[in-house]
C-alpha cells in the first residue's frame, strides 16, 4: 500500500506538474509560432502595399504616364502574385483588377476594405476563409488623387501553407516535449524504484521482525537517507535479536535459580514430613528451608524492582543518613559467607560520618548486590575490598575484587537488563541493572572497571547532603 501511495503521489504531484508545464509550453509555442508566421505574412503585405502605393503616387504625379495603364501594369505584373493576390478596388467595393486575372464574385466579403475606409491609418486587416480556405487580407487606401476609379489596393494571402508550417513546428515542439516526458519518466522511474523498492523491502522486513524473525537484514544499496533507514532497521534487528537472546537466557537463568531453592525446600520438607528426623536434622532442614526461602524472596523482590523500574513506578523514600552506617551493615552481612568460601573481605570502616540524602533500604540493596557479585565471581583465596571516601562534594564507595573479571567485549553491556557476562555463575542478570537505576535515581553514578582474570572494581558516586553539620 505504501508503494502504491508513493507512486500515486509522484503521478499526481511530480509527473502531473511536468505534464501541465509541458502542455503550457506547447500551447505557448503554438501561440507564438502562429503569431510569428501571421505577423510575418502581414508585414510582407504591408511592405508591398507601401511600395506599390508610393509607386502609384509617382505615376499619378507624372503627366506623361497613363495612370490606368500603369495601374494595370502594377497589378498584373505584381512580382509576388505566386504567393499572394493583389486586387485593385474602387470606391463602391468592386474589384477593378486582380493579379491572377480572374474576377472574384460580386458578393465577395471584404471587412478589411471597409475597415480601411473608416480607419485613420487608411488600412485594415481581416482573417477569415473563402470557400473553406483560410486567408488573411490587408487593404490600404491609396494616397494618389489621380482621376481614377482606384480607391484601395487589397492583398490576399492563403494561410493553408502557413498553417501547414505552423502545424509542423508545433509538432516538432510537441515531439521535443514528448522526448522530455520520456526521459523524465525514465529518470523518475529509476528514482522511484531506488526509493520505492527499498521502502517496500523495509516494510516487508519490518513485518518479519514484528513476527519475531530478528535474523533478517536489509541490503544497503545507496548511501543516502534510504541507506540510513536500512542501517537503522538492521541495527534495530540486531538489538532486538540481542535482547531476545538475553531475555531467553534470563528466563533460563531465572528458571534455574528458582528451581534450585525450590528443590532444596521440597526435599527438606519431604524429609521433615515423615517425622523421623532427629532434632539436629530438623534444625538443619529448617535452616536450609529458611535460607532458600529468603533467597527466593530476594529474587522475587529483585524481579518486582525491575518491573517497577521498567514501568517508572519505583519511588524513593529519601532521608538524611550516614552512608558509612549503611555500608557497614551491608558488609557485616557477608563476613561469615566470605570466611566460609575462604575469600578475604577487607573493610576499614572510616571514623567520619558521610551524610547523604538517600533511601536506606534501596541504598543497602545496592551495596548488598555489589558485594554479593564480588564474592560470587571470586574464588577461594581471592579478596574483596570495600572502601568509602570523600571526593570534593561527593561520597565515593569502591568495591573491588580479585576474581575472574569481565571480558572487554562484555564490559560495555554489563549494566544492561538480562545481560550476564558469565553464565557459569548463578544470578538472574538484572541485579546490576536495578542497582544502576537506583543509584541514578539518587543522582549518583555507578561505574565498572574490570580486567579479565584480574578482578573487577565497582565505583559508586553519590552527592553529599546539603548543609552538612
Amino acid at each position: 500500500m505504501a508503494v502504491k501511495r508513493i507512486t500515486k503521489r509522484w503521478l499526481y504531484n511530480s509527473f502531473l506538474v511536468i505534464l501541465l508545464l509541458l502542455s503550457a509550453v506547447i500551447i505557448a509555442s503554438a501561440v507564438f509560432i502562429r503569431g510569428y508566421f501571421y505577423n510575418n505574412a502581414l508585414q510582407i503585405m504591408r511592405s508591398n502595399a507601401t511600395v506599390n502605393d508610393t509607386l502609384l503616387v509617382n505615376y499619378a504625379e507624372d503627366s506623361s504616364v497613363d495612370f490606368d495603364s500603369a495601374l494595370r501594369s502594377v497589378v498584373e505584373g505584381f512580382d509576388m502574385k505566386d504567393k499572394m493576390e493583389l486586387m485593385a478596388i474602387d470606391a463602391t467595393g468592386q474589384v477593378i483588377l486582380t493579379s491572377s486575372g480572374f474576377s472574384p464574385s460580386s458578393d465577395l466579403s471584404m471587412p478589411d476594405f471597409e475597415e480601411a475606409l473608416s480607419s485613420s491609418t487608411r488600412d485594415g486587416v481581416w482573417e477569415g476563409s473563402i470557400n473553406n480556405e483560410p486567408i488573411i487580407a490587408y487593404s490600404l487606401c491609396v494616397s494618389t488623387s489621380a482621376d481614377s476609379e482606384l480607391t484601395a489596393l487589397r492583398y490576399v494571402v492563403s494561410l493553408s501553407e502557413i498553417n501547414a508550417q505552423i502545424i509542423l513546428y508545433i509538432a516538432m515542439v510537441a515531439v521535443v516535449c514528448m522526448i522530455i516526458i520520456f526521459f523524465v519518466v525514465i529518470s523518475n522511474s529509476y528514482f522511484i524504484s531506488s526509493v520505492v523498492n527499498p521502502v517496500d523491502q523495509v516494510g516487508k522486513t519490518a513485518q518479519r521482525i514484528a513476527h519475531g524473525d530478528f535474523s533478517v537484514r536489509l541490503q544497503k544499496r545507496y548511501d543516502d537517507e534510504v541507506g540510513e533507514l536500512c542501517d537503522v532497521i538492521n541495527y534495530m534487528a540486531e538489538e532486538l535479536q540481542e535482547n531476545e537472546k538475553m531475555k531467553n537466557d534470563f528466563i533460563s537463568s531465572v528458571s534455574h535459580e528458582l528451581r534450585t531453592p525450590l528443590t532444596a525446600i521440597r526435599g527438606w520438607a519431604e524429609t521433615l514430613k515423615d517425622g523421623d528426623a532427629d532434632q539436629e536434622t530438623m534444625q538443619k532442614g529448617m535452616g536450609v528451608i529458611l535460607k532458600e526461602s529468603d533467597r527466593l524472596s530476594s529474587m522475587v523482590e529483585e524481579l518486582l524492582d525491575f518491573s517497577r523500574i521498567q514501568s517508572g513506578r519505583m519511588q524513593l523514600n529519601l532521608s538524611k543518613l550516614d552512608l558509612i552506617a549503611e555500608l557497614s551493615d551491608a558488609v557485616l552481612m557477608f563476613v561469615e559467607r566470605a570466611k566460609r568460601e575462604q575469600i578475604e573481605l577487607v573493610y576499614d570502616e572510616p571514623m567520619d560520618i558521610i551524610p547523604i540524602n538517600a533511601d536506606p533500604n534501596r541504598l543497602r540493596q545496592v551495596f548488598i548486590n555489589i558485594i554479593d557479585n564480588a564474592i560470587k565471581y571470586s574464588d577461594s583465596g581471592d579478596s574483596v575490598t570495600v572502601a568509602a571516601s570523600l571526593l570534593e562534594d561527593r561520597a565515593v564507595v569502591t568495591i573491588a575484587d580479585t576474581g575472574c573479571g569481565i571480558n572487554s567485549t562484555d564490559l560495555p553491556k554489563i549494566k544492561e537488563k538480562f545481560y550476564k557476562a558469565n553464565s557459569t555463575r548463578r544470578g538472574s542478570g538484572i541485579g546490576l541493572a536495578v542497582a544502576d537505576e537506583i543509584i541514578s535515581l539518587h543522582g549518583g553514578n555507578l561505574s565498572i572497571g574490570s580486567v579479565e582474570g584480574s578482578g573487577t572494581t565497582v565505583t559508586i558516586s553519590l552527592p553529599l547532603a546539603k548543609n552538612n553539620p
